[in-house]
Formats: C-alpha cells, structure tokens, sequence
C-alpha cells in the first residue's frame, strides 16, 4: 500500500514538472513570435528607432519637428503621410514593411537580398549620375524613384537593370555616361528612393521642357516639376 502511494506521488510530480516545462516552452516562443509581429514603434515608443524614423522622415520631407526619440503625434502624423504616399497601410505604426521601406532594419526586419540591392544601388546611382547631376537633390531622388515606380508597373520590366536597359528609355545609357562613377550625391539619392522616398508622386515618365522636341511626352499628366525636369505618369 505504501509503496502503491508513493509511486502515485512520482507520478503526479512528474506531471507537474512536465506540464510546467510545457508551459515555459509555449510562453516562450508565444514571446518570440508576438515579439517579432507586433509593431516596432508606434505612438508612445521612445528610442533610437524613433530618432531613426524622425531623421528619415525630416529629411524627405514629411516630418517637421524635433528629433528627439518620442513617438508623438506629429511623428504618428508623418509616419501615416509616408506610407500613404508609398502604397502602406495607413496606420501610423512603424511595423515592419514601414520600417523596412523606410531602410531601418533591425534583428526582426532583416533582408536576405543584400547583393541584389548593392547591385540596384550602384546601377541606380549611375543612371542618377548620368541624367541628374547638378540637379536639386530631391529631383536627384525622383529620377530614381521614377525606375522604381516602372519595376513596380506592369508595363515596364519587373527589374531595376531591365528597367534601365530597356531600349531607348534613357540617354544616357545610349551616350555612355550610364559608365560614369558615380559621386556620394548620387549614390544617396539612389538610397533614398530605393528606401521609399518618391518625390516625383508616382511618376513613371521625366523630361526637360526646353529639349523634349517628343510631342507624345507633353501630353502625360505632370505630378511636379523639380529643377529642369518635369514628371509625369
């Protein structure tokens, strides 16, 4: 009798011991994975992140106030145009595709085409050089962003080189100058578009009014005009 409750005891100790190391297994990874899902920074959060989404956004154009860290409501505000002029969801959440558009990685937001966007970051920083050089920077950013917007575009190749190459779309590819190295102006500009920055509005087209003798181009809708080139769609 006394060893049949004894056993019992093991066994309900063993239980115990199971069901306890069960439950810190599942809180754990619960943890993990919510840790990884849930938004990075949003309204309320403070740190370096937040500073990093502040200076971006300061810099492109969006964000107007001071860099300090806090996720108040004019950096919620920036952070909802951003994404409203980048095809995001609108909710002032820097979560993970925000962050990621915005070129702020961190160990849940990390990238596994580091080469391919080396690649599309020199060949974009040639082909910014070649045609923008002396330009205002933001009209340097849109030349960019309007190859990006043509990937993006069923209507174009669905790569940055195809984009770029394909026939006759932009001189300087023809001349040569697409050859040129590139200086640090160019090569930022090229970063900042392929981080989200699209001052052309969605345009998929350029031009300098006082050179275009193609009469097809002055008919598209223009978005903006920034130093000598006029964009449209």
């Amino acid at each position: 009798m006394f060893k049949k409750v004894v056993e019992n005891k093991r066994r309900m100790w063993a239980m115990v011991i199971i069901t306890l190391a069960f439950s810190v297994f599942f809180s754990y990874h619960i943890f993990i994975r919510n840790s990884q899902t849930e938004a990075l920074s949003k309204y309320g959060s403070r740190g370096d992140e937040v500073r990093q989404i502040q200076t971006k956004l300061k810099r492109w154009g969006y964000y107007s106030g001071n860099i300090d860290g806090i996720y108040g409501s004019q950096t919620q505000a920036a952070v909802r145009w951003f994404q409203s002029k980048n095809g995001l969801t609108v909710d002032g959440i820097a979560g993970k595709n925000t962050l990621k558009a915005m070129g702020i990685m961190n160990s849940s937001n990390s990238s596994s085409s580091g080469a391919t966007t080396s690649n599309d970051l020199n060949l974009l920083a040639r082909l910014v050089y070649g045609e923008a050089r002396g330009e205002p920077y933001s009209g340097q950013v849109a030349v960019a962003a309007v190859v990006l917007n043509r990937v993006r575009s069923s209507s174009f190749p669905n790569t940055v080189s195809g984009v770029i190459y394909q026939r006759g779309a932009f001189d300087v590819v023809s001349d040569g100058q697409i050859n040129l190295t590139p200086n640090d102006t160019a090569r930022k500009a090229a970063q900042d578009a392929l981080n989200g920055w699209d001052p052309s509005y969605g345009a998929i087209y350029y031009f300098n009014p006082s050179t275009a003798t193609n009469k097809w181009i002055w008919s598209r809708p223009m978005t903006v005009t920034i130093g000598r080139h006029r964009f449209c769609k």
